[in-house]
């Protein structure tokens, strides 16, 4: 089996290359790459991002043909996808981060900042926060209820269909921070830097 993780230049992404080798030993094939035919031939798609969601999203667009490659594979066949981060909010429809840019449209909804309620809440929400886990995921097998895991992030993806939330996290509200919709899943946390936890995560992930 192939898991690749996507590279687009969206920033460092050591280490959710590192997390995955880990968890995958030498059972499973994991690839980084950008090259198309790569892409279409996996088995799973890791989606990461790193930064603003315009810059996520330009770098994808800057590499001819990858959108409607990762299109092809996510939607129309239906293989599946896991997005980290920024990776999860360009699921959504538009991003508002930085100037309004337009997301994947995998997920109806949109990328707002954080309402950090007049300075209450400090931004970005950085750090160990729990999860609060909304309905039963694939990918939250052998998950507890309440665990911790680690954020970077000053914008929340806010789907129009709350069906597919299947956890969030309070911090001035509840944020959605892991969704899933068939063959799609997204975390806004860092699976590849929640400790044993997140490393669980990616455990379920790969065995999907």
């Amino acid at each position: 089996m192939n898991v690749t993780i996507v590279d687009y230049n969206s920033g460092n992404i050591s280490s959710v290359i590192n997390s995955f080798k880990e968890v995958a030993k030498d059972k499973v094939n994991i690839k980084v790459t950008s090259d198309l035919n790569k892409i279409k031939l996996s088995d799973k798609l890791v989606l990461p991002g790193q930064g603003s969601f315009k810059s996520c999203i330009e770098a994808l667009n800057d590499i001819d043909g990858i959108v409607e490659t990762l299109n092809e594979f996510a939607v129309t066949n239906k293989k599946p996808l896991l997005g980290i981060c920024v990776g999860l909010q360009m699921f959504a429809d538009i991003g508002y981060e930085e100037i309004e840019t337009k997301g994947l449209g995998w997920i109806s909804g949109k990328v707002s900042k954080i309402d950090n309620q007049n300075g209450k809440y400090k931004l970005p929400h950085i750090g160990w926060n729990q999860i609060n886990i909304v309905k039963h995921s694939k990918i939250f097998e052998n998950i507890e209820n309440d665990s911790h895991m680690y954020f970077v992030h000053s914008y929340e993806f806010i789907p129009e269909d709350k069906n597919v939330i299947s956890a969030t996290t309070d911090y001035s509200s509840k944020i959605v921070c892991a969704i899933e919709k068939e063959n799609i899943f997204g975390t806004q946390f860092h699976p590849e830097k929640s400790d044993k936890i997140g490393l669980q995560i990616i455990h379920n992930f790969i065995n999907l």
